[in-house]
């Protein structure tokens, strides 16, 4: 098995490239795990990950810079179907549009907008940062066995608003609920960081490597 993390110069990239090798040997899979720019490459992986931190736009504008990589994804994800991992704004960048610092395109593979995250209590301070809980509402093999109630790591001042209930695969409450997991298909998005979310997280990556969409 390869599994692509995409570079396009915003993410955690080595951290993330760590925990997908620990739980792809954990799981005695064996195969590889690499960090690429390369459209090429992206487009033969087995499965593929988009990291992200930072604002929407400048996200958006370094993956849309990346000569081929927005085709490359389309040709394995949509037209392949290979098994694709969101994660942050890796995640925000599944919907249509984003309107933080003005309103910028996304991929489209989700409808819904990525919008700012307003705490109705104001002792909720944003960003949003550090451990929150996370409760499933839609059974996914990707969640298989993380029950619900587990704590994962969040850094993020804007959510996924999907446009659709059944897309929301959990949820976590910052003053309000708001979209912890989204997805469909064969592509998942989280709004936490599972390379740092410890056991949990890694038990989440594991489940995505086995993933069979």
């Amino acid at each position: 098995m390869t599994v692509a993390i995409v570079d396009y110069g915003s993410g955690n990239l080595r951290s993330a490239e760590k925990a997908f090798a620990r739980a792809l040997d954990e799981n005695g899979g064996g195969g590889r795990v690499f960090v690429t720019s390369d459209p090429d490459e992206v487009a033969a992986a087995d499965r593929i990950v988009l990291p992200g931190v930072g604002a929407f736009g400048d996200c958006r504008s370094g993956l849309f810079g990346l000569d081929g990589m927005v085709e490359a994804l389309a040709e394995a994800v949509t037209d392949r179907g290979r098994p694709f991992l969101g994660i942050c704004v890796g995640m925000q960048l599944m919907a249509e549009r984003g309107l933080e610092h003005g309103v910028h395109e996304g991929l489209g593979w989700l409808p819904g907008s990525v919008v700012a995250l307003e705490p109705g209590d104001p002792a909720c301070k944003v960003p949003h940062m550090g451990w929150n809980g996370l409760s499933a509402v839609a059974d996914h093999p990707v969640l298989a066995g993380l029950g619900n109630g587990g704590y994962v790591y969040f850094v993020h001042s804007y959510r996924f608003a999907p446009a659709e209930d059944g897309h929301m695969l959990a949820e976590s409450d910052h003053g309000g609920r708001f979209a912890a997991v989204v997805g469909r298909g064969n592509v998942i998005g989280t709004q936490f960081h599972p390379e740092k979310s410890q056991l949990y997280g890694l038990r989440l990556i594991a489940n995505f490597l086995d993933w069979r969409p």
